[in-house]
């Protein structure tokens, strides 16, 4: 069994078939998927999914989210997270942490956010999926500063020194799609070099696609789609097994187990998704 911890399955790209999308998944062996939330406005709304396909998720206000936010939105999510305390598909605070890739984000506003939401995840005992662009050195600094129940860094591209210190501080690392393309160097020295215990898998659907789903610009121009799925996890599964060079099975138990330590709430739906 596979477990997606990074899949936003409220997105648009998916009103279409998102149906389809669950079925698809679970019949590539996908027993469980985290569908974070980015701001307020969605949180409701990954709940809803959660509960309608008996899935995971998390509250948080994403990075790129936060020059449109402020002490009205951190409140809402402490009052969602104190609404929802007692329900076992909540397993994570997030989607939040640092994006300075993208130009033009309040560096100052995303730390002040980051700051506040990792206080609720330690005052509600909640672990944490971040979000990690050219940021790494930072977010480290702040779990530092701020302890939180560990988590996950969702699609990590930084230094093998960078993922020790993650695992020192009781984090796991994600892996999805850019795994799999043959010049992503950095990553696939990590995922190589890795021990089995600090890994996670996630697909970030429907962002991040694996190799074989990427198109040209020339053919997405022509309207060619790169749409992810958590379908594809089972194969991304199997190119990053290969790299490492260990049988498949070996990954797919470890990165499950893994999920399921990172994220313990994951252990009960495990279960009452089993005896159903």
């Amino acid at each position: 069994m596979w477990i997606d911890t990074h899949c936003h399955l409220d997105a648009a790209e998916f009103d279409a078939d998102r149906d389809d999308v669950v079925a698809r998944a679970r019949a590539a062996g996908v027993g469980q998927i985290v569908i974070p939330a980015v701001a307020v406005a969605n949180f409701e709304r990954v709940r809803e999914l959660a509960h309608r396909h008996r899935l995971a998720y998390a509250l948080g206000i994403h990075p790129m989210c936060t020059d449109h936010a402020g002490a009205g939105d951190l409140a809402s999510l402490r009052d969602a997270l104190a609404r929802h305390a007692g329900d076992p598909r909540l397993v994570a605070v997030g989607e939040i942490g640092l994006d300075h890739f993208v130009a033009g984000l309040d560096h100052d506003r995303q730390a002040e956010m980051f700051a506040a939401q990792l206080a609720l995840a330690a005052e509600f005992g909640l672990p944490v999926l971040l979000h990690v662009r050219r940021a790494v050195d930072t977010v480290l600094a702040h779990l530092r500063r701020q302890p939180v129940p560990g988590g996950f860094a969702h699609a990590f591209n930084g230094s093998e020194q960078q993922a020790g210190a993650f695992v020192d501080l009781g984090f796991r690392l994600g892996f999805g799609g850019a795994v799999t393309f043959e010049r992503a160097l950095r990553i696939r020295r990590v995922g190589r070099a890795l021990a089995p215990g600090a890994i996670v898998m996630e697909t970030d659907s429907p962002d991040i696609p694996p190799q074989w789903r990427y198109r040209t610009v020339e053919a997405r121009e022509a309207g060619a789609t790169m749409r992810n799925e958590p379908a594809e996890l089972a194969r991304i599964g199997a190119e990053l097994a290969a790299l490492r060079g260990e049988p498949v099975e070996a990954l797919a138990a470890a990165t499950t187990a893994n999920a399921v330590a990172s994220l313990p709430r994951l252990a009960g739906l495990i279960a009452e998704d089993g005896d159903g």
